[in-house]
């Protein structure tokens, strides 16, 4: 596909110098911010399925001020800002933390464009968190709330000849609003991520006729043998014309009344699909009076999704009346040095690319939007997605409003895309109202989508799929007649790469000791969801997740992007369901046991000991007996001797370990929450978060190197916060098995 990326010569803009600019010194960049200058920020056409040639991009250095809420504009401003990236990324130049409390104020100038004929000039805006107020050379020509849709206005009336003061006020609320606003939050930490603020998105100028096109409305019809097409026009009445061709031949063409839906022909169309995600191009030109006054070039698939049967009856998600198992990466979409948007269109195309290189036929975009070229990539590339709706914590009835409002926005501005095939409308119960009407009005909106009424927790026994998540082993919920079973993530492999990380102090949901253990863990989890495929009729699994994202290092890539940390030919034949390269599982020899079998005996307290509680010599007498493992019989995996409620718990254990040599000394544990294991008094195992069985875990250089022949001290710490808690410790050998 060919997209008219040409900007108008005459909207010459007044900006300040690119001297001014340099990215602040974040903890972790891509290689892309090297592309990244004030004068080559974003410069693609943005709106890839309506496009003119005449525009202008409004992206590069403003004028920025961080000043109190209630403020009035600012008469100096703090410096320069690279727009479109978030005041908080490094991308920016600013990289500061803005609080509730406080606003961020823009300023740049343009010079008016020769607007003959009786033009328009719209300002779009692709995207600004949260709530952004415009004003045009001194007056307030508009305000927006919503963090993730675009948004346009009529500057026309309030221009000058020359040069003119562009101002935008942002607020963002952040966690400690309602708003949908996914995992920004302010103390960012887990799962949570660094908060954005302000215009993330490109902001770009567009003449336009007085009566124009305003909106596409592109619904694949692949029983109807047609794309359904309707063309919202501004201005007086008006006809369409519409032609669609491939590989520059007319395939199909149609004309009638704008704002009303029109039906072009697509015989013998190619149906789009992740292996051949065929995109027909498509022009669209409007008339009024017979004349030709506007005219934008687009692009559409023909491709068709629906619940329905399989060939042994079972019910399932089908992609062109065809059951296609879905496996893809929980994408979050978060950046190193843009945080909410990429430094690039090149850094969005890899992402995509990257994972279909994975073998991955989806991806779930996790309660984030992103702006429209990365659709685009999915669209061209093969990628189908499930987008979710950002989450907000809609607690009183005004955000519970506002979420509509924006999810109403979603549907509607990214409908057009064939690569989205699902809307996720809640996220494990974050927010979660109204379950049932949203998701019915959901699927009135785009009758031609599927809908999940929840990713996760809470099911309502609505929409199209049941959807449940599991760490780290996949797991199916129960076939049902008119749902597909669905896996919306799993998975959870940790493993940071020194140099790659977001912070030194990092975690996974399962913890992996090099590539080669993620490798053979991914494998085998992805043979896990293949099986239940075929036993359990699940329709889909989404591994979490893509990249890392901060202290989180569950990704297949590094967060910079720098590495894939599995062997990438090895996941790529198991994500096809092709298990022939997978090498037989390890060997693993009980050295020490655990209690999984047989109860071993602990002393154990739930007070805090004297500091000296991991050596071999200190005095235990006066802490209790009981059997292992520790913890409450709820817990997923658990195997409890002695019940364990507590915050804490403390345990030592005299070991007798037996002569070597062995190949690769391990910890057999598991834990929920964060353990600290020790060997004679040495630590020899840190491990944060939990797990949900026993896994191999491995142990400290110095903490092997502490174990000797005969008699040894295990001493363990585990500490709960929240939900089930367990531990369980013994030590094994890993001997790999040959073929």
């Amino acid at each position: 596909m060919r997209l008219a990326l040409v900007s108008l010569a005459v909207l010459v803009l007044v900006a300040p110098s690119s001297a001014a600019w340099k990215p602040a010194e974040g903890p972790l960049m891509t290689r892309w911010a090297k592309d990244v200058s004030p004068d080559k920020v974003h410069p693609e056409y943005p709106r890839p399925q309506m496009v003119r040639k005449d525009w202008q991009n409004l992206n590069g250095l403003w004028d920025y001020a961080i000043v109190a809420k209630d403020a009035p504009q600012p008469q100096q401003f703090d410096g320069k800002i690279l727009v479109p990236f978030p005041v908080q990324s490094a991308l920016s130049g600013v990289m500061k933390v803005v609080s509730p409390e406080q606003c961020v104020w823009y300023h740049r100038t343009f010079a008016t464009p020769n607007l003959d004929g009786g033009k328009r000039l719209l300002l779009h805006f692709g995207a600004v968190d949260w709530e952004a107020t415009v004003h045009l050379n001194g007056e307030k020509i508009g305000e927006h709330r919503g963090g993730y849709d675009a948004f346009t206005l009529d500057v026309t009336d309030k221009l000058r000849k020359d040069a003119n003061d562009l101002v935008v006020r942002v607020w963002d609320p952040t966690d400690t609003g309602n708003q949908p606003r996914g995992k920004q939050v302010l103390k960012p930490g887990g799962i949570m991520y660094t908060a954005v603020t302000g215009i993330w998105q490109t902001v770009w100028l567009e003449p336009v006729p007085e009566t124009h096109i305003a909106r596409l409305v592109l619904t694949p019809d692949v029983d109807g043998k047609c794309l359904r097409l309707k063309v919202e026009a501004a201005g007086d009445d008006a006809t369409v014309q519409a032609v669609a061709t491939d590989g520059g031949k007319a395939v199909g063409k149609v004309s009638g009344k704008a704002n009303a839906e029109l039906r072009l022909s697509v015989p013998d169309a190619k149906l789009w699909s992740p292996d051949t995600p065929h995109l027909y191009d498509l022009k669209v030109e409007l008339l009024s009076g017979g004349k030709p006054v506007d005219a934008v070039e687009s692009y559409f698939g023909m491709r068709k999704i629906e619940i329905g049967k399989d060939a042994k009856g079972v019910t399932r998600m089908l992609l062109n009346g065809k059951f296609v198992f879905q496996v893809g990466p929980l994408d979050q979409g978060w950046w190193p040095d843009g945080l909410y948007i990429a430094p690039t269109d090149e850094a969005f195309k890899y992402d995509v690319a990257i994972t279909r290189k994975l073998g991955m036929n989806m991806a779930r975009k996790h309660v984030k939007v992103e702006p429209d070229r990365w659709y685009y990539w999915c669209d061209k590339l093969g990628l189908m997605v499930w987008q979710d709706m950002p989450s907000g914590n809609n607690k009183t009835p005004e955000s519970k409003k506002q979420f509509e409002v924006e999810l109403q926005r979603l549907v509607e501005g990214f409908r057009n895309h064939p690569s989205i095939i699902l809307w996720v409308v809640f996220n494990e119960g974050w927010g979660q109202h109204d379950t049932e009407r949203l998701t019915a009005w959901v699927k009135e909106m785009d009758p031609s989508r599927l809908v999940n009424c929840a990713s996760g927790w809470t099911d309502k026994g609505v929409g199209d799929v049941h959807d449940v998540h599991s760490y780290p082993n996949p797991k199916c919920p129960p076939t049902e007649e008119k749902r597909a079973a669905v896996l919306g993530e799993f998975g959870g492999l940790g493993l940071g790469i020194e140099g790659h990380t977001w912070k030194k102090e990092h975690w996974g949901y399962k913890g992996m000791a090099d590539r080669d253990e993620l490798t053979a863990g991914y494998e085998r989890l992805l043979q896990a969801a293949y099986k239940l495929k075929d036993t359990a009729g699940l329709s889909a699994a989404i591994y979490t997740q893509t990249t890392d994202v901060e202290v989180e290092c569950n990704g297949l890539l590094t967060y910079d992007r720098a590495i894939i940390k599995p062997d990438l030919e090895r996941v790529a034949a198991v994500n096809q369901g092709d298990f022939s390269r997978m090498p037989p599982p390890p060997i693993v020899k009980t050295l020490v046991p655990t209690s999984e079998k047989k109860a071993v005996e602990w002393r154990y307290t739930f007070d805090k000991p004297a500091d000296d509680w991991t050596k071999p010599g200190f005095d235990d007498a006066a802490w209790k007996k009981g059997p292992g493992g520790f913890g409450t019989a709820a817990t997923p995996g658990a195997v409890v001797g002695t019940e364990w409620k507590t915050s804490d718990v403390w345990l030592r254990r005299e070991i007798a370990m037996p002569d070597g040599p062995f190949r690769k000394l391990s910890l057999r544990v598991h834990h929920d929450e964060d353990a600290e294991i020790y060997i004679n008094g040495v630590l020899a195992g840190k491990l944060p978060g939990f797990t949900s069985e026993y896994v191999a875990a491995p142990l400290t250089p110095e903490g092997a190197a502490a174990l000797k022949p005969g008699k040894n001290t295990i001493a363990v710490h585990c500490r709960q916060t929240g939900g089930g808690q367990f531990i369980d410790v013994g030590l094994v050998d890993v001997v790999p098995a040959t073929k």
